[in-house]
Order: structure tokens, then sequence, then C-alpha cells
């Protein structure tokens, strides 16, 4: 046995198709209502252009003129060269070539330098090659011997010229030393005289009696005569 159908419901059912579609419709029918637009013939201008008016308007005509170009400046008067004679003649110098003759020879001088001496400096006594030779050592045979020679010989002098009375004059006592330097020159002769003691007196007495040292024949070093320094020290007692 089927079942029967509700007629109302089928009304109902159809009754909501076609309100839906009715107002899609209506919804269409707006948007074209408001999407169209109407105009007034009579307002409408085509914007017909007169043809005929253009052909009837002057124009003025602009005419160009060439304006002819300015004539040339008249040239130049021809300048007048007056020729004067000069009856003086002219000596012409003559121009001395600098060219150099090859043929002719320089001769160039020879320059010859003079020998530079090798300055030596100062030896002292103790390390001299060839020791200063004071008068009445000439016979020894080598330096040694010379050396003692030497010193025996400037001892024995100094204690012979020195005042040793000074001592007890200036008020000294005891056993008194002076210490001297000189130097021998190239030459052989005394300079340089320095001395130290305890009083200026003994100071000045020592360098009276160095300077009066005889001349000697110079020390030699690498077989040239040079400076010789010496020292000697000299001490003597006063006698109370």
């Amino acid at each position: 046995m089927e079942p029967k159908k509700n007629p109302k419901s089928d009304l109902n059912r159809n009754r909501v198709l076609y309100l839906q579609l009715g107002l899609i419709i209506v919804l269409f029918l707006t948007w074209q209502a408001i999407e169209w637009k109407t105009y007034d013939p009579e307002q409408i201008d085509i914007g017909q252009v007169n043809m005929d008016a253009l052909d009837e308007e002057d124009v003025p005509i602009t005419e160009m003129q060439n304006t002819p170009p300015p004539p040339p400046p008249p040239p130049p008067a021809p300048e007048v060269i007056e020729v004067v004679e000069d009856e003086e003649e002219v000596e012409e110098d003559e121009i001395q070539s600098t060219e150099t003759n090859l043929d002719e020879i320089v001769e160039v001088e020879e320059v010859v330098e003079a020998p530079v001496e090798e300055e030596v400096e100062d030896v002292p006594f103790a390390v001299i090659e060839d020791v200063p030779i004071f008068p009445g050592c000439e016979n020894k045979k080598n330096n040694e011997e010379r050396k003692k020679c030497m010193s025996e010989k400037i001892s024995s002098y100094v204690n012979k010229e020195f005042d040793t009375d000074l001592g007890a004059e200036l008020g000294l006592s005891g056993i008194n030393r002076v210490i001297v330097q000189f130097r021998i020159d190239e030459k052989g002769n005394i300079g340089q005289v320095r001395a130290r003691a305890p009083h200026p007196r003994l100071e000045q007495e020592a360098a009276r009696v160095i300077n009066s040292l005889p001349k000697m024949k110079p020390g030699k070093q690498r077989g040239k005569p040079v400076g010789v320094m010496y020292s000697l020290p000299i001490a003597f007692k006063v006698q109370d």
C-alpha cells in the first residue's frame, strides 16, 4: 500500500520556489532600470562645423622680405713703400765657427794629487816601537836597553836639578810626591809639561826642570817620527 502525498506540502514547496524566482526577476529589472539612461534629442549637439564660414574668413598673408646684405667695405689703399738709397756700406760681422776641429789634439795636463800625510797620534812611552834616544844612550843595542837607559838618565837629571829645599821653605814635611807628564815631539823637543804636586811652587819647579832636559832623537812608530808621552814621578823627603 503506497503512502499518500499531502497536496498542501507540494503547494508550499512550489510557493517558495516561485517567490525566489520572482524576487530575482524584480532585482534584475531594477538594476537594468538604474543603468539605463535617457537623453533629450533637442539637447544633443553633434557639433557640426560650418565649412563655408571657414572659407569666407580672410586670413592675412605675411610676406617675407629678403633684406639685401650690406655692401663690402672698400679695399684699403695700397701702402706706398719709399725706397731710400743707403750709400753707407754695412759691414757684416764675421761669425766664427764654434765647431771643434777634430784634427786638433787637446792636451790635458795630468793632475798629480799631493800625497796626504797620515796623522799619527802620540804614542805612550811604554808601547813605542823605537823609543826616543837620550844623549848618552846611542850605543844601546835594542829598544829595551834604550828605554832603560833613557829612564835612568832622566831620573838622574831631575834628582840633580830639582830644588828639594823648596819643601822646607814651604813648611812641608815628610815625603812629597810630584807627578809630571810631558811630550817629546817629532823633532825631539820637550813640550806640554803638566805637573801635579801638594803645592803650586813644587809644580812650577818640576816644570822648570823638565823643560831644561836636553834635546833627544825623536821616537818612531812604523818608521815615522811621532810624539811620545812620558810620565815621571818625583819623590823627595823634607828633613825635620
